[in-house]
């Protein structure tokens, strides 16, 4: 048996398998080693191929398109530093619990660590960041290891898959020369008419006796809250309101949890609280009883720093990834049972109440900040937080909605209020980072219907090569770029204090004109003059195609102290309120 014969039976077998578990799509970067493997899956009918020649960019682009499928998705690369380019997105899919199966060529075992050009010790090479690991072995078209190929691919996707979804690694050395064998027949070898091998996963849950004993706990509980953090699943949001209504729990919700936007019930809602819990007096009256929390940590520090000073309060942490996000050590309960059953399984042993004064203060003090948040749509200048207040409005229904981190994923949170319009939002909240920003919003934007990106001039710039994406492959979407010529975040925290060396070191002004890159990739630049020109842009968005950028340029002082008199003004509000009560 030729050695070009194994590689082919063993890639195919490999490559079929892929389909059998699901895997439709992968993104590969092309390379010399991974020849075989790429050629193969070329020549696939079903898989879809997207190339992206930049393996950092690469990898997000991936993680964009599991993120919006909610499908695991595959990434190829060539051997060396081709491989190391994979780390920043699968550390972020591995927090994020996004499925990726990483597939990287190697060389074989007798050209490692003898200085052989483009090899380096891939082993391990992305370490716990990943979920599983295999280093496969050399391809052979025996039927053991035509069965080996098919078991482990069966295997990594599982284990991709499983909560806590995540990251895993196979590492494939292949030895010269490096062409198999195409032909018409290549998938139709090594079937089995009854298939290989087929993994089922389940889901967490907890017994009977457990979930009695948690209601009993929670039975007469009038100061309850429930807080739910970044959630993908789309049962959640009807699960959760659910039992909120019958607890009589306000929800504190994140707007990655998918509770901001839909068609759910909205009563329990309590979506400016990122606002009014940075008030002294608010935090007094509110104090609650039990916390309920659901997902990841949420994004807003100030309902953070409240459960932190509530430290008496008995907190469940529900976990269907079996996970401890916990980064506060405040949990008296870790419940590894997947959120949205937890809900439904709970809810026939909790007594559906009359409203409670409790859950009256958080909606009273939740209206007050409302209504006193309107100044902010009166803000003449292009500003950062009219921005977010009227996103909203501007914004289709059914859209998908990719924030960027550092400010606008925080201005998010304190100014996009409820609404019907079943917004998608979506964010790179694993590890917060600024990198792979864009083109993991461009792997979304594949398989999204619309899709707005909202970034920061510094995010923007970190990844301007992942435009590429929109020009090859034609993608629809809308940029607002927010250049407010530096790190914007900074101006909030303490390196403000010493402005000796605050802008060389943290504000960090890059003064780039972004319309020559834009069109560089062949996409439309549109610098917004005033909220007019704005909003008239944001009417022909669904009318427009392929890559849309809209500039508004801020100031970061100027931004900084518009947030601060808007808190500061809400804020005596509240004190008020509540004192006027007690």
């Amino acid at each position: 048996m030729n050695h070009q014969e194994s590689l082919t039976a063993y890639i195919a077998a490999f490559v079929s398998e892929l389909l059998s578990t699901g895997v439709t799509d992968v993104v590969v970067s092309p390379g010399s080693r991974s020849t075989p493997m790429a050629l193969v899956m070329a020549e696939h009918p079903v898989l879809n191929i997207h190339i992206h020649v930049d393996e950092r960019s690469a990898a997000f682009f991936a993680l964009g398109i599991a993120k919006a499928t909610n499908r695991p998705v595959a990434i190829l690369c060539t051997s060396g530093t081709a491989a190391a380019n994979y780390f920043p997105a699968i550390v972020e899919a591995r927090y994020a619990r996004v499925p990726l199966i990483v597939l990287t060529a190697d060389r074989p075992h007798e050209l490692r660590e003898v200085g052989a050009p483009q090899a380096i010790d891939q082993i391990h090479l992305y370490g716990s960041h990943v979920k599983w690991f295999v280093d496969m072995s050399l391809p052979e078209k025996s039927n053991e290891m035509i069965r080996y190929a098919r078991t482990v691919c069966a295997r990594a996707v599982a284990i991709a898959t499983g909560a806590p979804a995540g990251p895993v690694h196979l590492n494939f050395p292949f030895r010269e020369p490096l062409i198999p064998k195409l032909d018409d027949k290549i998938f139709q070898q090594n079937e089995r008419p009854r298939g290989y091998v087929k993994v089922h996963n389940g889901n967490l849950t907890i017994d009977h006796h457990q979930l009695v004993e948690i209601a009993e706990k929670l039975t007469g509980i009038e100061k309850g809250i429930i807080v739910c953090g970044n959630m993908a699943d789309d049962h959640f949001a009807g699960a959760v309101t659910a039992l909120a209504k019958s607890l009589n729990f306000p929800i504190l919700a994140d707007p990655l949890s998918q509770l901001i936007c839909g068609s759910h019930c909205f009563e329990n809602m309590i979506e400016s609280y990122d606002t009014f819990l940075r008030n002294e007096d608010a935090k007094a009256c509110l104090k609650p009883d039990v916390v309920l929390r659901f997902g990841a940590m949420p994004i807003s520090k100030a309902l953070t720093i409240f459960l932190k000073e509530n430290i008496d309060a008995d907190q469940f942490v529900i976990d269907g990834g079996g996970g401890w996000r916990d980064p506060v050590a405040l949990s008296s309960e870790m419940i590894f049972c997947n959120e949205t059953i937890f809900c439904e399984q709970l809810l026939p042993y909790t007594d559906s109440r009359s409203s409670t004064g409790y859950l009256e203060e958080w909606k009273k003090i939740n209206s007050l900040t409302k209504e006193n948040m309107s100044p902010v749509r009166d803000i003449t200048q292009l500003s950062e937080g009219r921005l977010f207040y009227q996103l909203a409005d501007m914004v289709p229904k059914g859209a998908t909605l990719f924030v960027g981190n550092s400010m606008p994923i925080r201005d998010l949170d304190s100014f996009f209020l409820n609404n019907d319009k079943s917004i998608k939002v979506m964010a790179n909240r694993g590890a917060n980072g600024i990198d792979g920003t864009v083109s993991t919003a461009l792997g979304a934007a594949l398989y999204s219907k619309s899709l707005y990106l909202i970034l920061g001039d510094l995010t923007f710039f970190h990844d301007l090569n992942g435009l590429i994406a929109a020009k090859l492959y034609a993608i629809d979407i809308h940029i607002i770029l927010i250049n407010n010529n530096g790190g914007g975040i900074f101006s909030f925290l303490p390196q403000a204090q010493h402005p000796k060396n605050f802008e060389r070191l943290f504000g960090t002004p890059l003064d780039l004109e972004f319309e020559l890159a834009v069109k560089m990739f062949k996409g439309k630049f549109t610098k917004i003059n005033d909220w007019e020109h704005l909003e008239s842009e944001m009417k022909m968005t669904t009318e427009t195609n392929g890559l849309n950028v809209y500039e508004i340029e801020t100031n970061r002082d100027r931004n900084r102290d518009e947030h601060r008199e808007f808190w500061q003004s809400v804020s005596q509000e509240i004190s008020k309120f509540v004192k006027g009560k007690y």
